[in-house]
């Protein structure tokens, strides 16, 4: 009675492997660790109630939370379990707990009473089961879980079922010749008073035991409010929280990164790469697509002019004026022109400008002579008559 924890009260359930992995010997050693513990514990009706559950493949509840309310009681029901040997169900060990154990029915205290709901699970092996969202619906409904390990349990699967914080809730032993030393293991953190075990604190998130008193504290992503017990979602996104290079998106208590139009988010999901938005499918230019950093605009083939719509293009009228280099005539040909004079005038040879024609190859030197002599006097005449006219 003196090594008993009397200020503690708990809804206790031991959920113990009994596969095909235990030997009969080490089954033994599980059964004198449960009744080690029942003598470490103030049992009663008012104070600690024990369930016993045995576990392979089935799941066998040895004895409910209702059953016994004394020590010697209980460790003659210990006394009488055998081991089922087949298949390490964990998963649905935990969850035959919460569907049969902790129910008022068998004996568990209501809400009100503010007791903790603990289990203690002792295995020797790999769960078969999927143990992950057992554990998560056993924890979200208030119940504290301790896994044990022994020679060959797989460590991971320990700490996916047990509760936070891991090195408070996961043990380990070589063998189970060694599983009484986690009796005083257990004596400790059983009679401890620990406020934040007892669900009487207001934490909405967090609750951090302080010797006799506690403190609240919030999941990452989330600061404690001014009432020092609710939490609120941070602002992620606020300046400095993010390593976004453009834009950042809140996202209850976390955040990721996007791009703006035009740019594209790179493998480190924070950075951003303008996207070549000539690239085929990402424009509408009926011609030709000029890249602009993270945008673009249209532009048209050489004798072309781009439509009002800044997306099309028509052929251009290359002998519109200004257009050109012809020095008389200009002669669209489609996307082309070509340069002719008018009459009385040749082309010269570099194709753009014109001299008054010769009519005849075939004179004379006193004939060509006569013929420049008549071309001087018409020049002449038309002048006299162009100066006469502008009078």
């Amino acid at each position: 009675a003196d090594t008993a924890c009397k200020n503690r009260p708990l809804d206790l359930v031991f959920i113990v492997d009994s596969s095909r992995s235990v030997r009969p010997e080490e089954f033994e050693k599980v059964k004198t660790f449960l009744s080690e513990m029942i003598d470490t514990l103030d049992v009663g009706e008012r104070t600690t109630r024990v369930a016993v559950m045995n576990y392979a493949s089935t799941v066998k509840v040895e004895f409910p939370l209702r059953a016994y309310f004394d020590k010697a009681s209980m460790k003659e029901a210990v006394s009488r379990i055998e081991p089922l040997s087949a298949g390490t169900m964990t998963g649905l060990a935990i969850q035959t707990a919460m569907d049969e154990v902790f129910t008022e029915e068998m004996g568990t205290r209501p809400a009100t009473s503010n007791i903790p709901k603990v289990v203690i699970v002792v295995t020797d092996g790999r769960p078969q089961d999927q143990v992950q969202d057992v554990a998560v619906s056993a924890r979200t409904a208030g119940i504290e879980i301790y896994a044990v390990g022994v020679d060959r349990a797989d460590m991971q699967s320990l700490r996916i079922m047990a509760s936070e914080p891991l090195d408070e809730h996961v043990f380990y032993v070589e063998t189970y010749g060694v599983i009484e030393k986690l009796t005083s293991r257990f004596r400790e953190t059983f009679c401890a008073v620990n406020v934040c075990a007892l669900g009487t604190h207001g934490c909405q998130q967090v609750c951090v035991s302080n010797g006799a008193s506690y403190l609240c504290d919030c999941y990452p992503g989330y600061i404690l409010n001014p009432d020092k017990r609710t939490c609120s979602a941070v602002d992620m996104c606020a300046p400095g929280r993010h390593e976004c290079d453009q834009i950042c998106v809140s996202n209850n208590g976390s955040y990721v990164c996007d791009c703006h139009e035009g740019y594209t988010l790179n493998p480190d999901k924070k950075t951003c790469s303008a996207m070549d938005m000539c690239a085929p499918g990402r424009h509408d230019c009926a011609q030709v697509c000029l890249s602009n950093d993270g945008s673009y605009s249209c532009g048209c083939y050489e004798g072309y002019t781009l439509n009002p719509d800044k997306k099309t293009c028509s052929a251009a009228d290359v002998c519109a004026p200004g257009r050109h280099d012809c020095e008389q005539v200009c002669v669209r040909n489609d996307l082309f022109y070509s340069c002719d004079c008018h009459q009385g005038y040749s082309l010269n040879p570099d194709r753009k400008t014109c001299s008054r024609a010769i009519t005849s190859s075939l004179v004379t030197t006193e004939e060509s002579c006569k013929c420049e002599a008549i071309v001087a006097l018409q020049d002449s005449v038309t002048s006299r008559l162009e100066a006469l006219s502008t009078k």
